[in-house]
């Protein structure tokens, strides 16, 4: 004859030794934490948008010849922007749309927050140092500003789009204190290498 086993006043079989509740415990703790994580983080950014604006850089470079206090400059990487932007948003937007990720509400809105004030903090310097004759600091301008909107935003993303932020960071640094002769060349080093560099890393690590 088998003998049953004994239960706990709280119906749990002998079995369950204090052990296997830690285990359970400690797993349920882990899941709750990275649902947690993972509500607060917006992880649908698209490697393939930021490698699109990369190349999107690379073909302003390409196109706007290597003066940047020429309106032909300006003209070439503002309209590189502005196709960049729309590119890298319309695959986020896909990306997120596949994940079942909102982009509006919760962290991705909360990104869009943080990465707009350093842009709109852009276009109005950009006007002022237009006005002033001071278009060898443009480039920099722009590299530095991006840059603390990426890390700003980043902060709400997956760990390596900060990362990306503070190297654009650096290389503005560079850039305003370089001779205007290499401007152009930091523009594609920025705008055009690092979005390939880490929008290939992203689309590896995090898919699409």
């Amino acid at each position: 004859m088998t003998t049953p086993r004994s239960a706990s006043p709280h119906g749990l079989a002998e079995t369950d030794s204090p052990p296997a509740l830690q285990d359970r415990a400690i797993d349920n703790l882990r899941f709750i934490r990275e649902t947690m994580e993972r509500a607060g983080t917006f992880t649908a950014v698209s490697g393939s948008g930021i490698v699109a604006a990369g190349l999107t850089g690379a073909l302003a470079f390409a196109l706007a010849g290597r003066d940047a206090a020429t309106v032909r400059w300006f003209a070439c990487w503002v309209s590189a922007a502005v196709v960049a932007a729309a590119l890298s948003g319309g695959l986020t937007i896909r990306k997120a749309r596949a994940l079942g990720v909102p982009v509006t509400s919760g962290p991705g809105r909360k990104l869009l927050l943080a990465f707009a004030p350093a842009l709109l903090a852009g276009a109005l310097v950009t006007v002022v140092l237009i006005r002033h004759g001071l278009m060898s600091l443009v480039p920099g301008t722009w590299l530095l500003l991006y840059g603390t909107g990426v890390a700003a935003g980043g902060a709400l993303s997956v760990p390596v789009v900060p990362v990306m932020g503070v190297s654009f960071i650096l290389v503005g640094g560079v850039a305003l204190l370089s001779p205007a002769s290499w401007q152009p060349w930091l523009m594609l080093a920025g705008f055009g290498g690092l979005h390939i560099l880490f929008g290939a890393c992203i689309a590896r690590r995090y898919g699409g």
